[in-house]
């Protein structure tokens, strides 16, 4: 099944995990930081290692709640591992598709969680159940099929990056899910729905530059043992595009753009 495919894809462990780690509410997920506030409930769907969880914690305080979930039990563990003091914030092992809650959350949150998924609606679906009536689902993911590089990067990343969107279809994920996310939420029945432009741009000379561009090799050298695997790529198109992109970065790169949009609805 696609879904099974999906999940076993989507798997991340070891250093593959550390794209998580650097994540910050306010630099990773700033509509949802602009909608909280204290005494808030809020469920981060697909948490991973919970540092964007911590960070809504950090602003809804004590008196409000906060849970993360994730189905991978490694992750929950190092988010547990890292948040467990902190007031109000729990973690729990759970399927997205399966949340175990019902009009409970003045926010229900998902970031770049769904584009690793077969069934996005239904994961929806699952999520606005859990939203309390009058309650905002948000939901922030790319569009992968719209990435934009000044200049373009060696031949030999473009046709890995190629290789990623295919082995990503292939098993049922949607590499344009930030352009369909609004119909899906209609779909899902929630209303009032918007989709504000997030788009991810390191340009160089930031000083964030060279690990939020260099992200590509990362891949490669991550995701990219996935991809051989699989088929989709032979071990030295994989390494080529590693060290090449690499070199691109050092020497050429001038900007990529990430499309990316923060999708919100509101629950009936």
């Amino acid at each position: 099944m696609k879904a099974d495919k999906a999940r076993e894809r989507a798997e991340l462990s070891g250093k593959a995990t550390n794209v998580l780690d650097a994540r910050t509410l306010s630099a990773s997920h700033g509509r949802l930081e602009q909608l909280l506030a204290e005494g808030m409930s809020v469920l981060d769907a697909g948490c991973g290692t919970g540092a964007i969880t911590r960070g809504i914690a950090g602003v809804v305080g004590s008196s409000g709640r906060v849970v993360g979930t994730d189905n991978n039990p490694e992750l929950i563990a190092k988010a547990r591992q890292a948040g467990g003091d902190v007031p109000g914030l729990s973690f729990d092992v759970c399927d997205i598709y399966a949340l175990p809650y019902e009009d409970e959350f003045d926010i229900v949150t998902s970031s770049r969680v769904l584009q690793w998924l077969a069934d996005p609606l239904q994961a929806l679906r699952a999520m606005k159940a859990a939203a309390r009536p009058g309650g905002r689902v948000l939901v922030l993911d790319y569009n992968h099929e719209k990435i934009v590089w000044e200049p373009e990067p060696p031949a030999s990343m473009r046709s890995f990056y190629a290789a990623f969107l295919r082995w990503r279809s292939d098993a049922g994920m949607d590499n344009s899910i930030a352009d369909r996310l609004p119909e899906l939420f209609r779909e899902a029945g929630l209303r009032d729905i918007t989709a504000p432009p997030r788009h991810e741009t390191a340009r160089r000379g930031d000083g964030d530059f060279m690990p939020r561009i260099g992200i590509w090799a990362d891949v490669a050298a991550s995701r990219g043992l996935q991809i051989v695997k699989d088929g989709y790529v032979t071990e030295d198109e994989r390494a080529a595009a590693e060290d090449d992109y690499r070199e691109w970065v050092r020497d050429a790169a001038v900007s990529q753009t990430l499309y990316l949009l923060a999708v919100e609805g509101v629950k009936a």
